[in-house]
C-alpha cells in the first residue's frame, strides 16, 4: 500500500496536487455508483458535477492540509492573480458542495458551500487537548460517504 501523504508531499507543484485531488474524488463517486461529469473547460468555478436522486450539485474539489494537531483546513475561496493583485470569490451560487481530499488521514469529505466558514474551513479529527466541543466541524459530520445517504435519501434524514 502506498504512503498518500508522503506522495503528496513528493508533488511539489500545486496544480498536480488539485489534478490528484480531484482523481481521488471523482474515484470516491464513481465507486459509490454515482454519476459524476466533468467540464470540458477549466475555467468553471466547480470541477465536478455529480448527480444524486436525479438532481445535479456542482462539486469545488479541494486539498486539505494540516492546520494543527487534530485539525485539517480547506480554502473556501478561490483565489486568481490579476494585473492589479489579487480576486478572491466564495462559491456561493457557484457550487453547492466541496468535495475535500485529506491526504493525512485519507479521508473524502462533502460539505454544503452554505455551512462552510468564510475564507477557510477547519476540520477536527482528534479530540482537542482543552476539551472544547462547541463550534468545531468534526469530521465524522462531513464524510463523504455518510452526506452522500442524506442526499440520496432525503426524508430519511429529515424526520419524514
Amino acid at each position: 500500500m502506498s504512503d498518500r501523504p508522503a506522495c503528496y508531499e513528493e508533488l511539489e507543484e500545486p496544480q498536480k496536487r488539485g489534478q490528484v485531488t480531484e482523481a481521488i474524488l471523482q474515484a470516491a463517486f464513481v465507486v459509490r455508483d454515482v454519476p459524476v461529469l466533468v467540464p470540458t473547460y477549466d475555467n468553471e468555478p466547480y470541477d465536478l458535477v455529480i448527480e444524486v436522486g436525479g438532481r445535479f450539485h456542482r462539486i469545488q474539489c479541494k486539498t486539505a492540509y494540516r492546520k494543527s494537531d487534530g485539525t485539517v483546513a480547506f480554502e473556501t475561496v478561490s483565489t486568481r492573480r490579476r494585473r492589479d493583485g489579487y480576486d478572491r470569490r466564495g462559491y456561493d451560487d457557484r457550487a453547492e458542495y466541496f468535495a475535500v481530499y485529506d491526504p493525512i488521514n485519507d479521508n473524502r469529505y462533502l460539505i454544503p458551500v452554505s455551512e462552510a466558514a468564510t475564507g477557510k474551513m477547519e476540520i477536527r479529527f482528534r479530540e482537542p487537548k482543552n476539551g472544547q466541543r462547541v463550534g468545531i466541524n468534526w469530521d465524522e459530520e462531513y464524510l463523504l460517504e455518510e452526506r452522500l445517504e442524506t442526499l440520496q435519501n432525503p426524508a430519511q434524514f429529515s424526520g419524514n
